[in-house]
């Protein structure tokens, strides 16, 4: 057996740690420990110069197991790892020790950090005598990409690989594509028509020879892993032939059955048989069966008469297929707070308290009202109060900032101040305009006459006071900067509510293996240098599914994901982690724990031989199984039981 040659590096990162470790005294210290061949300090081991310290003594000394006393494996450990595969080593050669955040960054100063530091570093020389050589796996790559999504978010990414001459499928769940950005009418800050950017954009996509749309569907099931994804899609059927329907709206002309209007968040009313918006791609309609009178009591069938391109098909089915991926981009957007929840806002019960997104709607040409901003008995408001952070930054509901809020609340004022020349009250927490030409936006809106009122408002009546309140909304705030109460009197309060994940984040979090952060948004591998990857390899997360943005930060988190599933479609091929698990069938009794607790389904139990065993490929190493496995069958590379007894005996001697 190879006699065990370690070198050990004590990082100063700077103060990070050296300002609370005795570093120098780590690095003696480490030098006494068994097969210890070289023990050095230096101020920045990340560095060109730390990393040639490491690859120097691996070729002069001949060290063939490195330990790192630094900073969070998360940060660094593929940078060391690196830097052994460089000197011909093994890169599962290798330990590190976290004595920044794990000692240094921890606890108050004091001796007593130097002593934890040398106990971690003891710990980490003790485990990396027992790594072995793990073997390096590559998987080709299918070069086609999956994106679901059909919104700003999942089009960019869509464009970005297509326009690689990459074949893309991109799977939205509504009728068409455009996502919450088709219902808006101004961008801010530069107060761009929505549509007239993202029409040519939604065209763009629907006329590229390098993306297969398919509208109405939904991701059912995934299998597979990184580069050879097999995904199972159901389509919904639309009751519309796509290859005979000319576009030319008759159907919807002539039927005489209505619903809501989800396009127009309720304020109007659709036909059972429709399309959510003129711009809608494809522009082809469906038929709404909850409200169709034909699939409710089997009669009517007055689109089928009236369409002479017979394109109407009653007789459809719903459709489920596969495909085959290499990797996935998920854009799955964004739910809108239910601002009735918040009572004393008096939404749902004041007919002329709207939410930011009527409100969109409201100002729209293609709106319920043409784009003209009009009260519950036509009127236009004489005065007008938007109320910030409804839903957000509140901790009885969403603690986070949703970012735009502010934005859109200054839009929204400009637009009342444009169509109305109504008195505008702006009632806000803190503003926050972080965005290239935000602030100049404020500074804009804040010459144009618009009242700011710096605080919480406590609730909306109708209950007046005086004769001056009669008929009106009133709006009960602090003004933190007057430092009183205020009763405002208006006739519109628009609510700017919170952007939270969709309701069913969670089955989407299961489907595709992704983990959730504590506000219930997709998590990310890392929120700093990966805000795009997530602990599942192949698979991206971009757009509001990961956190509240605008559209400028959607559009580049969605070319960012693009580019990352490119360089994997470009190489070809991918190396997987060797850190998997795998079962020794001498010892496993077959009763298919691990099968059940498998979250990437990689564990299948074998009939014939009555043993569960791993693909190898699809293992991600969470280590779930052998955690569980009550006979011990199973092992995980890199966690074995030797070497974390050694890893504690280290800690505890």
């Amino acid at each position: 057996m190879e006699e065990v040659k370690i070198g050990v590096y004590v990082c100063h990162c700077g103060t990070n740690i050296a300002g609370t470790v005795d570093v120098e005294e780590v690095a003696k210290f480490a030098a006494t420990l068994p097969n210890v061949i070289v023990s050095r300090h230096y101020g920045y081991m990340c560095s060109d110069p730390g990393q040639d310290l490491i690859k120097n003594d691996i070729k002069e000394l001949g060290i063939n197991r490195v330990v790192v006393a630094s900073c969070s494996p998360r940060l660094h450990e593929k940078t060391f790892q690196g830097v052994l595969r460089g000197a011909a080593l093994n890169p599962y050669l290798f330990q590190m020790a976290n004595i920044r955040e794990h000692c240094s960054w921890l606890h108050e100063p004091g001796p007593e950090l130097t002593e934890k530091a040398k106990r971690m570093v003891r710990a980490a020389v003790n485990r990396v005598s027992h790594h072995e050589p793990l073997e390096i796996r590559a998987v080709p790559i299918f070069p086609a990409s999956l994106v679901v999504g059909g919104g700003i978010a999942g089009m960019q990414a869509a464009l970005e690989i297509a326009n690689a001459n990459q074949i893309v499928y991109l799977v939205e769940r509504e009728p068409s594509i455009g996502g919450h950005m088709a219902q808006f009418d101004k961008t801010f800050p530069t107060l761009d028509c929505a549509a007239c950017i993202l029409t040519p954009r939604m065209t763009e996509v629907a006329h590229h020879p390098f993306i297969r749309i398919l509208t109405y569907s939904e991701v059912v099931e995934i299998s597979g892993y990184v580069g050879n994804f097999r995904v199972k899609i159901r389509r919904k059927p639309r009751y519309v032939d796509e290859e005979k329907c000319i576009g030319c709206g008759i159907c919807q002309e002539k039927c005489p059955w209505k619903a809501l209007s989800e396009f127009d968040v309720g304020m109007r009313k659709r036909k059972a048989i429709y399309t959510p918006f003129p711009q809608a791609v494809p522009n082809i309609p469906v038929i709404d069966t909850e409200h169709c009178a034909y699939f409710l009591k089997r009669t009517c069938r007055a689109c089928e008469k009236f369409c002479d391109a017979k394109a109407i098909n009653f007789e459809q089915k719903e459709l489920i297929f596969e495909l085959d991926v290499g990797n996935i981009i998920i854009a799955t957007g964004f739910d809108t707070f239910d601002a009735s929840k918040i009572t004393q806002y008096g939404y749902a019960r004041y007919p002329n308290v709207f939410t930011s997104l009527e409100f969109e709607r409201l100002c729209s040409p293609s709106g319920p009202t043409e784009g003209h901003i009009i009260l519950a008995d036509g009127r236009q408001p004489d005065s007008v109060a938007i109320i910030h952070c409804v839903g957000s930054r509140d901790k009885n509901y969403h603690e986070y900032c949703s970012r735009v809020c502010c934005m859109h609340a200054l839009k929204h004022a400009q637009l009342l101040k444009e169509k109305t020349n109504a008195d505008v009250y702006q009632m806000y927490i803190d503003m926050r305009c972080f965005g290239k030409g935000y602030e100049e936006f404020y500074e804009r809106i804040q010459k144009e006459n618009i009242n700011f009122i710096r605080g919480k408002v406590a609730k909306v009546t109708d209950q007046a006071v005086s004769e001056e309140e009669k008929g009106k909304l009133i709006v009960l705030v602090e003004d933190t900067l007057l430092g009183r109460m205020l009763r405002v009197p208006v006739d519109m309060v628009i609510l700017c509510v919170a952007l939270e994940p969709r309701k069913d984040a969670g089955e989407v979090a299961r489907l595709f293996h992704l983990g959730r952060s504590a506000d219930g948004f997709f998590l990310e591998r890392h929120p700093k240098l990966d805000p795009v990857a997530t602990m599942s390899e192949g698979i991206f997360i971009v757009g509001c599914c990961q956190g509240p943005k605008d559209i400028p930060d959607t559009v580049a988190q969605a070319s960012a994901a693009a580019a990352r599933a490119l360089a994997m479609i470009v190489r070809g091929k991918m190396e997987v982690p060797a850190i998997t698990a795998f079962i020794d069938e001498t010892k496993c009794s077959g009763c298919k724990i691990c099968n059940r607790l498998c979250p990437y389904s990689a564990i299948f139990f074998d009939d014939s031989t009555k043993v569960s065993r791993i693909n190898q490929v699809l293992c991600q190493g969470c280590g779930a199984c052998a955690a569980a496995c009550p006979s011990g069958a199973i092992t995980h590379n890199y966690f074995t039981a030797d070497e974390i007894m050694a890893e504690i005996e280290g800690v505890l001697a």
